[in-house]
């Protein structure tokens, strides 16, 4: 095996373990790690490569929440069951405007939209919101997720799908969304990661397909490898990073979320601006 390559794809999912949950834009990083540590594989083995790292940090939150998500748990009443099945509900209706949209403008946004201006905008566009909605110090009208109705959760997924344009963050335009409609810090967050589940299911399930009919299933070893760790990085990371953020937010804001994304924006645009 390419041990390099092998070490390479650890960093990688380390790095997706972490801004996939934070609301710091897991793209501003990638195309700024990009730029430094390159694995020496074909454009579409890389993008079979993201797709399943990115699989690896869903696998984290099924793992954290599997009772939780779980509607047919013997642990549960008939009551909690109900509730579960209603979680799923929400989720669904939450992920329908990401959905359609991404499915009709994906190769646009992908053609158009990705690009390190469009992303450092929107690094620091977004980082500005943060600082604003916390500044406002609101009264939290929804503090559990089964206080969140069907309406409310469609309008968050309103927002989740202002996240295909890329450097907004999946994460951090779910919990802005969630906020402002009056959703705690914790539920904001934590309805973020499940409706994560099937927007990534779907997106990296697509990904997936058209590499398969494209080229196949022939993986060497490295190759094999390079996805093994790289999934395991990003698990292992991604538990650890969810945890951090549902401690993190119970006696902070997410003030200093806006600011890392605000420097990071500045740090990618004069980067890519200068260099190239």
């Amino acid at each position: 095996m390419d041990f390099i390559n092998i070490i390479k794809s650890i960093i990688i999912g380390f790095v997706q373990g972490v801004t996939e949950w934070l609301p710091i834009s897991s793209t501003g990083h990638m195309i700024l790690l990009d730029e430094f540590i390159k694995l020496n594989v074909t454009k579409s083995f890389l993008d079979v490569f993201l797709v399943v790292i990115q699989l690896g940090s869903i696998l984290a939150v099924i793992y954290l929440y599997f009772n939780k998500l779980n509607p047919i748990s013997s642990k549960k009443s008939e009551i909690e069951k109900k509730e579960t099945i209603s979680l799923w509900l929400k989720v669904i209706i939450g992920c329908l405007p990401a959905g359609i949209i991404g499915f009709l403008f994906d190769d646009f946004i992908h053609e158009k939209l990705y690009n390190p201006i469009t992303v450092s905008l929107m690094l620091i566009l977004y980082g500005i919101l943060f600082i604003a909605i916390e500044n406002k110090n609101k009264e939290f009208s929804i503090n559990k997720i089964s206080e969140l109705d069907y309406k409310t959760a469609f309008f968050i997924g309103i927002f989740q799908a202002l996240a295909l344009i890329p450097g907004t963050s999946r994460s951090g335009a779910t919990i802005i969304g969630a906020s402002m409609l009056g959703a705690s810090r914790t539920v904001a967050a934590e309805y973020s990661f499940f409706l994560a589940i099937p927007v990534m299911f779907g997106a990296s399930g697509f990904k997936f397909l058209k590499y398969i009919l494209k080229v196949g299933l022939n993986f060497s070893a490295t190759e094999l490898g390079i996805l093994f760790w790289g999934m395991l990085s990003a698990f292992l990371v991604s538990v650890f990073t969810i945890k951090f953020l549902i401690n993190y937010i119970k006696k902070h804001d997410f003030k200093s979320f806006g600011y890392y994304r605000i420097a990071l924006g500045i740090i990618v645009l004069l980067y890519f601006t200068i260099f190239n």
